[in-house]
């Protein structure tokens, strides 16, 4: 077994002892399809020796399932409520499906509505930037599949605040350490992350 395959081995007896079957099964899934020790040059121009494709995973049902669940969780269990979650596109897209897939079936999230943040407003119909189940005054929950510097979740958050919302909370479900946390936290908001660097076998 290589040093690789026997870290992957740990990091999955360690969240499978936790309890928490679902997150055991998402990161397992995480590592199976969307995981790969390589160099890479990311979008914020550092280097990293690993790579990481969430799309993979969110593009399947059981990743849809178990990311959306797994979620929706963390939002009803902790911190405040909100009213809408959503996301810059086309990254946050299949996470924010994936979450109203999960509050379908819980109805006290049943009213949760989801929508999604263009980069530049349409330049035809009603020229929106913002799409979906977003209305001024709302508060909101933004979501990526994964950080790095938290640049593009930011961008989306300054968007949802010009346009009268109140972004209260940010969700991820790999926070890769670059950046992210801090640049939140100088915003006045958590990031909330299922995983980051530990659970990863780097």
């Amino acid at each position: 077994m290589s040093e690789g395959d026997a870290k992957r081995r740990e990091i999955l007896d360690r969240v499978r002892a936790s309890g928490d079957i679902a997150r055991h099964d998402l990161l397992e899934l995480i590592l199976d399809v969307s995981f790969e020790r390589r160099e890479v040059t990311l979008a914020s121009g550092k280097k990293s020796n690993f790579y990481l494709d969430l799309r993979q995973t969110l593009m399947r049902p059981l990743g849809q399932k178990l990311a959306g669940e797994l979620v929706l969780r963390s939002l009803m269990a902790q911190g405040a409520w909100v009213d809408a979650v959503g996301g810059m596109a086309v990254g946050a897209v299949p996470l924010v499906s994936a979450v109203l897939s999960a509050a379908g079936h819980n109805d006290p999230a049943t009213l949760l509505k989801g929508f999604f943040v263009r980069k530049e407003a349409k330049k035809y119909g009603l020229g929106r930037q913002i799409e979906g189940g977003f209305e001024k005054g709302m508060s909101v929950a933004l979501v990526e599949d994964t950080t790095t510097t938290g640049g593009s979740t930011l961008d989306a958050l300054d968007i949802v605040e010009a346009e009268g919302g109140k972004v209260t909370r940010v969700f991820c479900l790999v926070d890769r350490g670059e950046g992210a946390r801090e640049a939140f936290a100088e915003r006045g908001v958590t990031l909330e992350a299922l995983f980051g660097r530990d659970d990863l076998p780097i």
